[in-house]
C-alpha cells in the first residue's frame, strides 16, 4: 500500500479515535509526523494528545529508535527498553510480559513452560481475569511472576482526563485484587493497546506507578487469525535486542507453542531474563531473581 494511502488511513483511525494497534508498517517519522499535524487541525494540546505506541524495528538485533514525540516518555517513570542494556553492552537481558485479560487454556500452558525453564514474567492484567480465573492469578504470584495493573475494563486511557478517573481505573484493580488474591499487585502499569496521553503518563506518576510498554511486539493477540508457529518464532528471534521489553499475549496458541523454543534460542543467543524492578537497578544478579519476589 503506498504510504500516503496509509497515512490518510491512519489520520482517519486517529480522528475517530479508533486507533488500537501498534503503527508500525508507516514507519516511526511518518506516523508521528501524521499524529502531530492532525493534532495541530483539531486543536490538540501535545499533553492532550493520544499516542498509540509503537517500533519502528530495528535490523541486525538493534534497539529500535523512537520517533521525535516519542521522547516525552522520558520525561515520566515510564520505560518501553532497558536503557542500561544497549546495543554496545555485552551483558544480554529482556524482560518477558504478557498482557491477560482471560484464559482459553493458553496462559496455564505458559505457565507451565516458565515454570519449567524457572523464567520469570509479567503479566498485566484486567479485572475479568481475577474474578473468572482467581487460582490462575494467584498461581501468577506464587510462582514469582509480576502481576502488573493493566486497567478494570480495558479503556481507552487516552480518554480519561482527570486524576480521580485515571486512579478509579488502577484503585479498583488493585483493590479486587487484595480482596481476592490477597497482598499488593505490582506497581507497573501498561496502557490497554498501548493507547495513552501525557497526562496518563503524568497522573500514573503521581499515583507512584511505573508505565511500562515494549520494544518488541507481534500480530499474536487475534485468536481466529493465529500465525505459523516457525514464522512467528522467526520473526520475533529476529528483532530480539538488547534491553527488550517483550509483548505477548498468552492467550495465543502460537505463543504456547513456541515459548519453550523461544527461551530456550534466547539463552543460546546469551540473553538472560530480567524482572520489571530490575529497570532501576543497574547491576543486580539476574540468576536471583526469585529472591526478588
Amino acid at each position: 500500500m503506498p504510504l500516503l494511502i496509509k497515512a490518510a488511513a491512519i489520520a482517519l483511525a486517529v480522528l475517530i479515535g479508533n486507533v488500537t494497534a501498534p503503527l508500525i508498517d508507516v514507519g516511526a517519522d511518518a506516523a508521528g509526523s501524521i499524529m502531530r499535524e492532525l493534532a495541530s487541525a483539531r486543536g490538540v494540546s501535545d499533553f492532550n494528545r493520544a499516542i498509540s505506541w509503537y517500533v519502528k524495528r530495528n535490523t541486525d538485533n538493534k534497539q529500535p529508535i523512537l520517533a521525535p514525540d516519542q521522547h516525552l516518555i522520558e520525561n515520566y517513570n515510564a520505560f518501553y527498553l532497558d536503557v542500561n542494556h544497549g546495543d554496545t553492552v555485552d551483558e544480554k537481558v529482556l524482560y518477558l510480559t504478557f498482557d491477560a485479560g482471560y484464559e482459553n487454556g493458553n496462559i496455564s500452558k505458559i505457565l507451565d513452560v516458565l515454570c519449567d525453564e524457572d523464567v520469570p514474567a509479567a503479566f498485566f492484567i484486567l479485572e475479568n481475569l481475577i474474578k473468572s480465573n482467581p487460582e490462575l492469578v494467584k498461581r501468577m504470584a506464587d510462582e514469582g511472576h509480576f502481576v502488573c495493573n493493566h486497567t478494570m475494563k480495558h479503556r481507552d486511557m487516552s480518554r480519561v482526563d482527570s486524576l480521580d478517573e485515571f486512579s478509579r481505573e488502577l484503585a479498583g484493580l488493585e483493590a479486587l485484587y487484595s480482596e481476592t488474591i490477597g497482598g499488593e499487585m505490582k506497581r507497573f502499569y501498561r496502557p490497554p493497546e498501548g493507547r495513552f496521553d501525557e497526562n496518563n503518563l503524568k497522573f500514573a506518576d503521581e499515583l507512584g506507578y511505573t508505565t511500562v510498554l515494549w520494544s518488541l511486539a507481534y500480530a499474536d493477540w487475534d485468536n481466529e487469525k493465529q500465525p505459523d508457529p516457525e514464522s512467528a518464532k522467526k520473526k520475533i528471534l529476529e528483532n530480539t535486542h538488547n534491553g527488550a521489553i517483550v509483548l505477548l499475549h498468552p492467550t495465543s496458541a502460537t505463543n504456547a507453542k513456541i515459548m519453550s523454543d523461544l527461551i530456550r534460542s534466547w539463552r543460546e543467543m546469551g540473553y538472560s531474563f530480567g524482572t520489571l524492578d530490575m529497570l532501576y537497578k543497574k547491576g543486580v544478579p539476574k540468576s536471583n531473581w526469585r529472591d526478588l519476589k
